[in-house]
């Protein structure tokens, strides 16, 4: 990655992927500031205070924050909340802190989920709305355009994307291009526009007009959402790739668009519909359907980042254990990266329908973005701040530099916040609902462990007993949670079927807070003599929990085993629900339902089903 003959294919790459969300700003973010809920004015002062605004948060928040700074930030090469949540976690010993770390963390992923639902539905519809301005006669088709295109993008989550994938980057190039040319076309008929770069304008429009500014500050937003994905994508290219994409290629191309709008406002004032659709009108007519297919292409580029990357986040919560084991589709063997998650498309798809369905313009979609973004951007600078003290040992003048970058993403979370009634409300809402569920799930899990912790016997008493015991041929691999004592899957086949094996495995998968553990470190085994074993695998959690490459690895150490002689027993609890301290009833009943929705471990740890023992308990939660 350090050469030039791998920079440039990671900085296409790069900008098909991590540059989707925020390049297709341009759509929208000019049209809202003067055609939204909290329009300006179009005059002078206005889109000059605009554009000033526009550059200085995208420099001061994208670039000199998440660009510069954050990228610092990452977890042996993974990023995003969740890795930033785990990097944070290893600097805090137990306690009520780490919990708070936790809970941020899962607050930023549920919001990041939201940001998965608006993201197509806003960038889809406000792409496809361009029909508008070819022709008002499409205007009832827009709605079920969107949905079909929408469709057709999620339908084809499960064939993966690594073909689709390969002109990603050379599309999204091309759209960064065009861009940039419309902009330098349309400012040329408006040169000055370039003097409102100067902060000046940005103060004059917040000093002369207070209210009006702070208003609009929720629509100049716009042109950020997507800045989070700079930082959660570094797993993929690294940081050198998206820097180097990031300042001499993309943030000028949108730069460029965006004074090029503004030109064309200042000298089309009187014009309703250039102002109710500046981009589109950018070209001649003769130039509209290729734009409309090419910023069609761009709108599902974009979605198609965010989604993959909402699956990338909901297998790194399953690993963490802030979800139920899910189904999860390996698209592409030699890319462990190119993963598809059943459950999530069909929910993404299902909450991007109701969507689209429900608020059928990106003028109201509009209400509901930023808000999710805008409270992310927050709580990973919260996190990071963690990272920065406790980590990078920052002194005071250095921490005073996150408190002005905590003063800007609040002073936009404000903004954003009026937005709630119209149409915020949405992604918040559905934060809630998941964050709900993750901390059920997270507690529940908990409590399992304690009620089965106390049911397992001690080792050392274990071994006193154990050569009473009829031995029969063969290994027996028994799945347990906790690395210490005799799991009751154990006690349970010894009581019911009254021997045991010669060669006996306890084996324990625990998930660490890094992305990978090296094959190296992954193993650690204990011979208790008497044919009894105990196994500790350790896993990242972006790496799958695969027991057939557990036992390949024992092999290396001396621990060796044969497929078709080796059983393995899993515990498959059944929940009683009861009103012993732990959780409300309620919170019970769903993690119950929960518990028996996850997926089945055999699958999830990929056991061969003809070798599998399964013995159930009940457990009173």
């Amino acid at each position: 990655m350090s050469t030039h003959g791998k920079l440039l294919p990671l900085m296409v790459a790069s900008i098909g992927v991590v540059f989707g969300d925020i390049g297709t700003s341009p759509l929208y973010a000019i049209k809202e500031c003067f055609n939204g809920a909290h329009a300006v004015a179009v005059n002078e002062l206005h889109v000059f205070g605009v554009l000033s605004l526009i550059f200085w948060a995208m420099t001061i928040v994208v670039s000199l924050k998440y660009v510069v700074l954050i990228l610092r930030a990452d977890n042996k090469g993974e990023g995003g909340t969740l890795s930033l949540m785990a990097l944070a976690l290893r600097q805090i010993a137990e306690g009520t802190p780490r919990y708070i770390l936790i809970l941020l963390g899962m607050i930023g992923a549920a919001l990041f989920f939201g940001d998965g639902v608006i993201t197509p539905a806003m960038s889809v519809l406000s792409a496809v709305e361009g029909l508008g301005v070819v022709t008002k006669r499409f205007d009832a088709y827009i709605v079920p355009i969107t949905l079909v295109i929408l469709a057709a993008l999620f339908f084809m989550q499960s064939y993966g994307t690594a073909r689709v994938g390969k002109l990603f980057g050379p599309v999204m190039v091309l759209w960064f291009v065009v861009l940039a040319v419309l902009g330098v076309i349309n400012l040329l008929k408006f040169p000055g526009i370039v003097a409102s770069l100067s902060p000046h304008y940005a103060f004059l429009f917040v000093f002369q007009e207070p209210g009006l500014a702070f208003g609009v500050l929720g629509a100049v937003f716009l042109v950020m959402t997507g800045g989070e994905a700079l930082y959660a994508d570094i797993g993929h290219f690294g940081a050198r790739p998206i820097r180097i994409a990031w300042f001499w290629f993309v943030m000028p191309a949108i730069m460029l668009n965006y004074l090029g709008q503004g030109a064309l406002l200042l000298t089309n004032q009187s014009n309703p519909e250039v102002i109710a659709s500046p981009f589109y009108h950018m070209v001649p007519e003769s130039f509209l359907v290729p734009l409309l297919v090419l910023a069609t292409a761009a709108a599902v580029i974009a979605s198609q980042a965010v989604i993959t990357g909402v699956f990338s986040v909901m297998r790194q919560a399953v690993q963490l254990g802030l979800l139920p084991r899910m189904e999860i589709v390996h698209t592409n063997e030699r890319a462990m990266g190119q993963i598809y998650v059943p459950m999530a498309n069909w929910l993404l798809m299902l909450c991007v329908f109701g969507l689209v369905l429900t608020f059928k313009t990106s003028s109201n979609i509009a209400s509901a973005y930023g808000v999710a973004v805008s409270l992310t951007m927050v709580l990973e600078l919260a996190l990071l701040a963690v990272v920065a003290r406790r980590m990078w040992n920052w002194n005071a003048p250095m921490m005073a530099l996150l408190a002005v970058f905590m003063m800007v993403d609040l002073t936009f979370f404000a903004a954003n916040a009026i937005k709630i009634p119209q149409g915020g409300w949405f992604p918040l809402a559905l934060a809630a609902v998941l964050v709900t569920i993750m901390s059920t799930w997270r507690k529940g899990r908990k409590l399992i462990s304690e009620v089965i912790a106390n049911q397992a016997m001690p080792m050392d008493l274990f071994l006193m007993s154990v050569e009473s015991v009829p031995r029969v041929e063969g290994t027996a691999v028994f799945l347990t949670r906790s690395p210490e004592g005799i799991p009751h899957t154990l006690l349970h086949n010894l009581k019911h079927n009254k021997v045991m094996h010669k060669r006996v495995v306890l084996l324990s998968l625990v998930v660490e807070e890094v992305p990978r553990v090296a094959d190296e470190e992954q193993i650690a085994i204990e011979d208790y003599g008497h044919g009894i074993y105990r196994v500790i695998a350790r896993f990242g959690f972006v790496e799958d929990l695969e027991v057939p490459h557990v036992l390949d690895l024992c092999a290396t150490h001396g621990l060796a085993f044969e497929m078709m002689d080796t059983t393995f027993f899993l515990g498959r609890e059944t929940l009683l629900p009861s009103k012993k301290p732990g959780m409300a009833m309620w919170r019970e009943h769903l993690f119950a339902w929960m518990w028996k929705s996850a997926s089945r471990a055999m699958d999830f740890l990929q056991l061969p089903p003809n070798r599998v023992v399964e013995l159930g308990t009940q457990v009173e939660i």
